[in-house]
């Protein structure tokens, strides 16, 4: 019997990937449906339904339980959820369908069919009534706002079938890790308390700190990247893998962590966004969830803990991940190595403040990057990638 964490709603991994000896067939008539076609973050929903990583969700949310969760954080049914997960389509198209329909989903950048669905409800959606909920601000500065005010003009619900998961299992291979094979992993190795560390970005010396905090309270670390789209002036998966992959070669005991992808794209709605990542770290089979400076935020718009703070008002029983708190890391030249405020006396005239955008400025000017930022391993394949890009 596992003695994993269960995943979230108490039940079996939700997959929505049809069998593979229906997708043929499938796909050939969906070729016959109206096409309905999706965003890159709604794609990317798409994806982590198909492998039971929004379990226990069927499909796009109807509107009872987009509301629910934009002002309650819960679906209809009671259940925990943080950040609504909607499909739109322009309001021609929305009002051709007819309830209990099924339609094609369409990837807008390919082209590419990759579900159906049944069309069971069709609402229109208070945009700013959903951003103040789970963004905290209606400024269409912030990005995941942006998505939100960019939205076709009426969201449908209801249950989807994937059939085609697109380029992504095979465009990053091993990295490419579902919910039941991270679990498979765990057990194999013995797990049954294990950390997960969210990054879109190499590791520097901060984030390694923290992943070793990890390892001495949990039986290991599982590195998990983002890799659905990213900002402008993001490090490319290859390269960042790359990168993790010297720090963990070099600089972590053996058989302490795990690294690996999934087809999220980020909200960076701060708070809300660090729990659905435990919810979905949940799924995945891990106990914890990192929660460091600033987790999922963008620009000014959250408190540096206030992820950190939002774990501590849920009710008891919404989620059975829980949040590991690790204070703003620092290097002490006092101490001669990472610290944090609870295990450095010194003060801030001592501390380095090691941060990945000064970092990556530093790379992209050509300048020296110190030990106290990052190792030199890792430093040596973000030259190469950066060297790149003059050629």
């Amino acid at each position: 019997m596992s003695t994993l964490v269960p995943p979230h709603g108490g039940g079996e991994l939700k997959l929505l990937l049809a069998p593979e000896a229906e997708r043929a067939d499938e796909l050939a008539r969906a070729e016959n449906l109206k096409k309905v076609s999706m965003s890159s973050r709604e794609v990317s929903d798409v994806l982590m339904m198909s492998q039971g990583a929004y379990t226990p969700l069927e499909g796009f949310m109807g509107e009872a339980d987009w509301r629910g969760v934009c002002a309650d954080m819960k679906l209809s049914n009671g259940v925990f959820w943080p950040i609504p997960i909607t499909l739109s389509a322009d309001l021609e198209l929305a009002d051709s369908i007819g309830e209990g329909e099924e339609v094609a989903l369409v990837d807008e950048e390919s082209g590419r069919v990759m579900a159906v669905m049944q069309v069971e409800e069709k609402y229109v959606i208070d945009r700013e009534f959903e951003c103040q909920h789970v963004y905290t601000t209606t400024d269409t500065e912030h990005p995941g706002v942006q998505k939100v005010m960019e939205q076709r003009a009426v969201n449908l619900g209801g249950p989807v079938s994937v059939l085609d998961e697109g380029e992504f299992p095979a465009m990053f291979g091993d990295l490419y890790v579902r919910p039941s094979e991270s679990r498979a992993m765990f057990a194999e190795k013995g797990w049954s308390s294990v950390a997960a560390f969210q990054t879109r970005n190499p590791m520097h010396r901060s984030h390694e700190h923290l992943a070793k905090i990890a390892v001495e309270v949990t039986d290991g670390v599982f590195i998990h990247q983002v890799l659905g789209k990213l900002k402008a002036g993001d490090i490319p998966a290859d390269v960042r893998t790359k990168a993790i992959q010297a720090m963990i070669d070099n600089y972590f005991v053996a058989g302490t962590v795990i690294q690996a992808g999934y087809p999220i794209e980020m909200r960076y709605a701060g708070p809300r966004e660090a729990l659905i990542h435990a919810l979905i770290r949940q799924n995945y089979g891990c106990s914890h969830l990192i929660v460091g400076r600033d987790h999922a935020g963008v620009g000014d718009y959250y408190g540096p803990f206030d992820a950190q703070h939002i774990f501590d008002r849920l009710p008891d029983g919404a989620l059975i991940t829980q949040p590991l708190k690790i204070d703003i890391t620092f290097y002490c030249q006092k101490c001669h190595g990472m610290a944090t405020a609870k295990t450095c006396p010194h003060g801030k005239e001592d501390q380095i403040q090691v941060s990945g955008t000064e970092q990556r400025r530093m790379l992209s000017e050509g300048e020296d990057v110190p030990m106290e930022f990052s190792r030199p391993e890792v430093i040596a394949v973000l030259r190469e990638y950066y060297a790149s890009l003059n050629d």
